[in-house]
């Protein structure tokens, strides 16, 4: 099938993103001290400080649609997983919905944003799996992408954040490259100029996370399953929250319409539930092992809304009852009637 071609000239930009390697890293990891709270909490507030002002200067970015067609007209929406092994967890997700062959092509520069919000250990459930990004990397090169790049601005010092999640570790494992946030990594993004889907929180021009995005023809978001205390679950579409910058927690007072406004600012590849381990209370942050259990599942999708409303099945939750879903259902933005869906549920 035929894929879409409407990537937007404001993310083609000509400068080079900046490439983060393991020296680099290293070297700030000594410099800042991965276990200082003060140094996380000083490193946090660098990435923030320039609030809503964002850089100034040439007209908002518009995100492109990374969507592509399905393989067949019969092709499943989503696919369910279920497994002990990370790597046969992703594969044989994706293998449902077409394989990696199907969303990734000779030459593709991939995008794939875990989530790194914090720096806690991988086996808490606050960020992505590192093994799933393992693996999620591995087969985009396999299906011949040129390049892979892993991003994300955390909530704690991003440095601290990447190592003790383990991503770090995973990412240059797999030979990808990792983006970090610099104060010159942000661009003025405008959400949408769909006046048929306008967005409802975010209505003017808002720093964005554009380094990693020049030039790239694929983005995959691989988020985990967790509870979250203010908009209830954390999963595939509240994952693009993590690109944002300035002062982006005062969105918290109308987190619902910020999390479907960011349904209409992202238009990824692919989305990946990582339910391998599920934080079920006292999300997002978690903390105490008695708060996750294992689900040994991974989720697979085009359709997010659709991939979240089954994920908030496995908390325990009623997705009909989750806010920023029905609003992203009810504008159009995806559809949470998953059990009406074309999907494929597997056990390896």
């Amino acid at each position: 099938m035929s894929q879409k071609n409407n990537k937007s000239e404001d993310l083609s930009i000509k400068e080079q993103p900046t490439k983060i390697n393991r020296r680099q890293l290293l070297r700030g990891l000594a410099t800042t001290g991965i276990l200082a709270t003060s140094s996380a909490i000083g490193m946090s507030a660098l990435w923030d400080r320039r609030g809503d002002a964002g850089l100034h200067g040439p007209p908002a970015l518009l995100v492109p649609n990374y969507t592509i067609e399905p393989a067949s007209v019969s092709s499943p929406k989503m696919a369910i997983a279920h497994g002990s092994s990370p790597m046969q967890l992703i594969k044989a997700a994706v293998g449902e919905l077409g394989g990696f062959e199907h969303f990734i092509k000779k030459g593709d520069i991939v995008v794939i944003k875990p989530n790194v919000a914090f720096d806690r250990a991988p086996i808490l459930g606050a960020t992505t799996n590192p093994e799933v990004l393992y693996a999620v990397i591995k087969y985009c090169f396999e299906a011949g992408a040129k390049e892979v790049r892993v991003a994300d601005n955390p909530i704690n010092s991003p440095e601290g954040a990447f190592y003790k999640t383990g991503i770090r570790d995973a990412t240059l494992k797999a030979g990808a490259k990792l983006f970090l946030p610099e104060t010159n990594s942000f661009k003025d993004l405008t959400i949408t100029n769909d006046i048929q889907k306008p967005s409802y929180a975010i209505k003017k021009p808002w720093p964005f996370f554009y380094k990693p995005f020049a030039g790239a023809t694929k983005v995959i978001g691989v988020a985990p399953l967790k509870d979250h205390n203010l908009c209830h679950a954390s999963m595939t579409i509240k994952n693009w929250y993590g690109l944002l910058g300035g002062l982006r927690n005062r969105f918290h007072q109308d987190i619902h319409n910020i999390v479907y406004d960011l349904a209409l600012m992202m238009k990824p590849t692919l989305v990946i539930l990582d339910a391998t381990r599920i934080l079920m209370s006292n999300g997002p942050t978690g903390g105490r092992m008695s708060d996750v259990i294992a689900g040994n599942t991974v989720i697979a999708g085009t359709d997010p809304v659709c991939v979240d409303a089954y994920g908030y099945t496995l908390l325990g939750r009623d997705p009909e009852k989750l806010t920023y879903l029905n609003y992203a259902h009810e504008r159009g933005a995806g559809n949470r009637h998953w059990k009406q869906q074309n999907f494929r549920e597997i056990t390896i």
